[in-house]
């Protein structure tokens, strides 16, 4: 009995996917919808295959995530002062600027910023 093809699916290392991937999170702010759903969907079908789309992933979800808890506190903060007004610039602002900072980091084979990063996932 011969066995034929018996290779080890070695991973490849891409950080300009890895970019990429932390970058689709910036669709909500074009598109309103797809920020959560295109990285998770990156995530899920390359993360055997890349090298560090394990760490990126999970980390891209972490920060989607904590973000989504962030508006749901800053939605009744908005009786309390205005206060939940400046919890939803606050989001925008991190919301946008991460992302890139962590693409940046992806292109240069760095790990990714934790945050403002609540791990929901490990």
């Amino acid at each position: 009995m011969e066995i034929i093809n018996q290779q080890k699916a070695t991973s490849r290392s891409d950080n300009g996917l890895l970019a990429v991937t932390h970058l689709t999170q910036l669709l909500h702010y074009c598109t309103g919808v797809g920020g959560f759903i295109v990285p998770l969907v990156l995530w899920l079908t390359t993360k055997d295959s890349v090298e560090g789309m394990n760490e990126h992933g999970k980390s891209i979800v972490n920060f989607q995530l904590s973000l989504l808890l962030y508006i749901i506190i800053s939605v009744p903060g908005i009786l309390l002062f205005g206060l939940g007004l400046l919890g939803f610039l606050f989001v925008g602002i991190i919301g946008f600027v991460m992302p890139i900072v962590n693409a940046v980091r992806a292109a240069n084979g760095e790990s990714p910023s934790k945050f403002m990063t609540i791990s929901f996932i490990s």
